[in-house]
């Protein structure tokens, strides 16, 4: 299995030492994915809700442009910071799956280092 990073034009290279995507064999990495705007790297403020959209947003697009769908994820790791999100958190992220293809998914309470992000969300999808 050989690992294959995939770049994106538009896309905002980071430049902290990670790629947004990488692949290897059948499998997707991305990534903790956040409020951000993809093209700028720009963090977009907001309160969890709109946070945790941007963030899925995000991943449905980098996804898409993998030839995958929100249903190919195999897993889920949420990082958030208030334990009192979790309530709001879900109900927006379950928005994203068809009922029954949920992935497995993890919650950990986790400050970002980031100012301003209250969310970070890993995904492993998986590929045909």
């Amino acid at each position: 299995m050989e690992k294959q990073v995939v770049t994106l034009a538009g896309i905002k290279k980071p430049t902290t030492g990670f790629n947004h995507i990488v692949k290897a064999g059948n499998f997707i990495f991305l990534s903790s994915q956040l409020s951000t705007n993809l093209e700028t790297g720009e963090i977009i403020k907001g309160d969890i809700q709109k946070q945790t959209k941007r963030a899925m947003e995000n991943i449905k697009y980098l996804l898409s442009q993998c030839g995958c769908s929100m249903d190919d994820i195999v897993k889920a790791v949420i990082h958030f910071k208030n334990p009192k999100d979790r309530t709001a958190i879900n109900e927006v992220y379950k928005h994203y799956f068809t009922p029954g293809k949920e992935p497995a998914k993890v919650s950990v309470l986790a400050t970002s280092p980031i100012e301003g992000i209250d969310i970070e969300v890993e995904i492993t999808a998986i590929t045909s």
